[in-house]
């Protein structure tokens, strides 16, 4: 079997007015893939997201704000290569890791999850830390299986990881991307990657996300382990 390039690679993301961060985030990714990899942006932004996305290459989806996992769920679903890696549009993920995760692929992992917190995650605030700290124990009691970060917005995917399962959840999204497939079986990897403070403000009430994520973390093993 061909190993994948990056020519079979689409890294996707869902963007909200971050018109102080895209632009970076879409160079680095072609600086990394030398323009070889489909950006798609599934965007529901009011300021010029969609307009510099679009300037630097990226497929712009626009749909009315709807939360996280609406966004990201409709750029997994509109990629067109083998290989889809999710990122967040805020500067926080390193682009210099897309070769290793396409290496982790190419080994014959499914997914392959990127583990902030294994470098410390310092530049997360600290509640922040000590929350997906909890959520990752709580996970991997409910599911049987050490996770070390599960809401981490940095994974790669083989395809047929994204259109066999049905992904239901909007907030806690990031969990229920790792969570399924690790409970169906499908070969996952955690590789450590480090964390920046992200460039402009944050969307994300951190306690109505924290609960939301939460509801997630316990109901999605549940779920799995009954269906």
């Amino acid at each position: 079997m061909s190993e994948f390039t990056f020519d079979d690679l689409s890294v996707v993301m869902g963007t909200y007015n971050e018109a102080e961060a895209i632009a970076t985030v879409l160079d680095d990714i072609d600086r990394v893939t030398d323009g070889r990899a489909e950006v798609v942006c599934v965007d529901g932004s009011d300021d010029r997201t969609p307009e510099i996305a679009r300037e630097h290459g990226a497929r712009v989806i626009e749909q009315e704000p709807r939360g996280y996992g609406y966004a990201v769920r409709k750029a997994l679903t509109s990629a067109s290569r083998p290989v889809i890696v999710t990122a967040d549009c805020d500067d926080t993920y390193p682009m210099d890791a897309l070769p290793r995760f396409l290496e982790r692929i190419n080994e014959g992992h499914d997914v392959v999850s990127g583990d902030r917190l294994y470098h410390g995650a310092e530049a997360m605030p600290a509640f922040n830390r000590f929350g997906n700290r909890a959520f990752a124990a709580v996970a991997s009691l409910l599911m049987d299986e050490r996770v070390h970060d599960t809401t981490t917005g940095m994974r790669a995917y083989r395809e047929e990881v994204i259109q066999n399962i049905r992904w239901t959840e909007n907030t806690g999204l990031s969990a229920e991307l790792l969570i399924r497939p690790l409970m169906r079986g499908y070969d996952v990897v955690e590789e450590p990657i480090h964390y920046a403070e992200r460039a402009g403000e944050t969307k994300l009430d951190p306690l109505a996300g924290g609960y939301a994520i939460a509801k997630s973390i316990i109901k999605v093993p549940l779920e799995e382990r009954f269906r």
